[in-house]
């Protein structure tokens, strides 16, 4: 059954490739996800037993990052099967959105998204580090078309800069595997159970050399800063909906690796060596999206600016470890449902207005009243205000590291979370509130059809009270499955 989160959407995307017809098609991508949700439903309800020397399993850790994905695939299949048909033979005045689409593209398009799920899955229920590098490796193939899709040149500038960059990341991770296999003296295997029962007995300093690699590749596809270059790109020209799944899900399965190596540590009584590397990378990465969030012109660009600041209070969060380790699983889950609903509404956005430029758009809640009111508790729920999850997520890291007495890391980490506030509110408020009569609407463009249609609404409307709820009421039992993904993570 768990197997079934990778085969079904590899088969079904196969399927796709073949498929001459759109509307099956797209039918086969709203499958996967329902065949998805439902695997990783029963998996929930009823965990797999982790089998020993197994290469595929799941713990709670995995199963976190699994569920997010399958969520925010949910929303994605929903929204997309409408964007394809609204979009089918469009061609947007200044190449911002893409041209006109052909059968042969859909039809990658449509089957690169169910091969990412697949990559995604796989990487969540690995059990074996060199086959996770694999996969991690996988998403970085799959995903490459997704970003160039509109075939105009800053997107396949972007898709280069991907594949360079995540390529080199990838790279240095897999010497980080190797440098594990030294740590075990060749008697080890790279299968997490065999580390972790083994840890005591692995070299320090081999160990340290292969989490530094670790944290550079794969932190590198996770867009920590100074290795977070082709972020800012990739999720700009990107489709909104691929921008979804690449903040919200994939930044996730490089997160995870992460995790894996910080757990290995953490065994082998080294984990204020990883914790210390980790807080670093997080307030680093904090301090640089505040930096460029405040000129930023371009919302798009923003929202991928505030998805580096949140890889950072992960990072912050699960190096301090105790409670603010519990508070990074739950902003893991807060952020992704957050992040996601952000990059639908800004998709219906630019389908309205035709441009990306965050001066060019007002209005937003008179013009797209449900989008437009979607947009601004967006920007209340990533910035970390009640009632949303983040609020509750980054006052737990708060506490935790508070309660670990690094005073120092607290002040900075406010500093950043406030700066950003204040970034990111001089940014989308006036899109939502400014006068719309400043902005002329060009004939024959979305800006001349004030109607929204509540197809394209209503998966952002779903994510975001995910998050909303996410910030009122926390139950007993997702709390103890958060604590239990974080001691796992090494977060304990």
């Amino acid at each position: 059954m768990l197997l079934s989160v990778v085969v079904v959407p590899v088969v079904l995307g196969f399927l796709a490739l073949l498929v001459p017809a759109h509307g099956p098609r797209r039918g086969l991508l709203l499958a996967g996800s329902a065949v998805h949700a439902a695997a990783v439903g029963f998996a929930l309800v009823r965990t797999p037993p982790l089998r020993p020397g197994a290469w595929i399993g799941v713990d709670a850790t995995g199963l976190l990052f699994l569920a997010i994905t399958s969520v925010l695939f949910a929303a994605v299949a929903v929204y997309t099967s409408g964007y394809l048909g609204r979009e089918s033979g469009r061609v947007v005045r200044d190449a911002e959105e893409g041209f006109s689409f052909s059968n042969k593209p859909e039809a990658v398009f449509v089957a690169c998204l169910l091969f990412f799920l697949a990559a995604m899955s796989l990487v969540c229920i690995s059990r074996d580090l060199g086959l996770l590098w694999v996969a991690i490796e996988a998403t970085t193939l799959v995903s490459a078309p997704l970003i160039s899709f509109h075939r105009h040149h800053r997107s396949l500038e972007a898709t280069w800069k991907y594949l360079l960059i995540c390529s080199v990341g990838i790279a240095m991770a897999l010497l980080g595997n190797y440098f594990l296999a030294f740590a075990g003296h060749g008697r080890v295997h790279l299968k997490l159970e065999d580390l972790l029962s083994h840890a005591a007995a692995l070299d320090p300093i081999w160990l340290k050399a292969a989490f530094i690699m670790l944290l550079v590749g794969y932190g590198t596809k996770m867009g920590l800063a100074p290795m977070h270059n082709w972020l800012p790109d990739a999720h700009s020209e990107a489709p909104s909906m691929v921008s979804t799944l690449l903040s919200g899900a994939l930044l996730n399965c490089a997160f995870l690796g992460i995790l894996r190596g910080h757990a290995v540590l953490q065994a082998a009584g080294l984990g204020r060596f990883s914790g210390d590397l980790l807080i670093f990378f997080g307030l680093l990465s904090m301090a640089v999206a505040a930096v460029f969030l405040i000129r930023q012109t371009d919302y798009k660009r923003m929202l991928a600016y505030s998805s580096i600041e949140h890889m950072g209070i992960l990072s912050l969060g699960v190096g301090i470890g105790g409670l603010a380790g519990s508070g990074a699983m739950l902003h893991a889950l807060a952020h992704s449902l957050t992040k996601g609903m952000l990059f639908l509404c800004a998709g219906q956005l630019l389908h309205f207005y035709s441009t990306k430029t965050a001066a060019d758009v007002r209005g937003a809640l008179h013009r797209l009243p449900l989008t437009g009111l979607l947009w601004l508790a967006g920007l209340l729920a990533i910035t970390g205000s009640p009632p949303f999850g983040l609020f509750i997520s980054e006052l737990t890291i708060l506490q935790g590291t508070l309660a670990s007495g690094r005073w120092a890391v607290a002040v900075g980490y406010l500093a950043a979370l406030g700066i950003i506030f204040i970034a990111m509110a001089r940014i989308v408020l006036p899109m939502v509130f400014g006068r719309d009569d400043q902005v002329e609407p060009v004939a024959g463009t979305a800006a001349a059809r004030p109607r929204e249609a509540l197809w394209y609404a209503l998966p952002a409307l779903a994510l975001g009270s995910g998050s909303l709820l996410l910030g009122l009421y926390v139950p007993a039992s997702a709390w103890h499955f958060l604590n239990r993904a974080a001691q796992l993570a090494g977060g304990y």
